[in-house]
């Protein structure tokens, strides 16, 4: 069951179920879930291996990052993909996980977001695919909402996460075995 506004605005309090939301998400969010953020945009170069015991993602250059006093944007051509991650933070119980889904803004612009969920217990920023799959350019501020975020309550038990992405990093520094 998806958790409503009322009870994750609890949660936000009692235990930061998110933190850095934008006041809007804080005084009068919409619909079952909080709207997240743009904060840093990278762009990804050199290899990437997918072993079945190793790993090792591209390496990243950050382009874009979000300054609460200067605005930014970036321009993102047709074919372009990026690596995003939120200004917000997740801390997630063991007994919630997220799920997230694109704002229909992102889409209708060309945009694809790809996403995933988080498993209880993560605790970080999100990151995020982003790829301009439409004909034109398409230009975004930095802290301009572009993914949402729905919790649900996990029943009979979960495992809490354990993974190497905890905390909200980005890419891998070399090849590494996967937890």
């Amino acid at each position: 069951m998806i958790i409503g506004p009322k009870k994750l605005l609890q949660l936000v309090k009692e235990i930061k179920l998110v933190e850095d939301l934008a006041e809007r998400e804080l005084t009068n969010p919409e619909g079952a879930g909080f709207d997240l953020r743009l904060g840093e945009v990278h762009e990804i170069f050199g290899d990437a291996f997918l072993g079945v015991k190793e790993r090792q993602t591209p390496k990243i250059k950050t382009v874009a990052k979000h300054n609460r006093r200067k605005k930014q944007k970036i321009t993102i051509k047709p074919n372009e993909f990026y690596l995003i991650s939120t200004i917000e933070k997740i801390n997630l119980p063991e007994n919630i996980s997220a799920n997230f889904k694109p704002r229909t803004t992102t889409f209708r612009s060309g945009l694809f977001l790809r996403t995933g969920n988080a498993a209880p217990g993560y605790k970080g920023r999100l990151t995020f695919g982003l790829k301009n799959e439409g004909p034109v350019p398409v230009t975004l501020e930095l802290g301009c909402r572009i993914a949402h975020v729905q919790f649900q309550r996990v029943e009979g038990g979960g495992s809490a996460y354990r993974g190497q992405w905890q905390g909200g990093r980005v890419t891998t520094k070399k090849r590494e075995k996967q937890v």
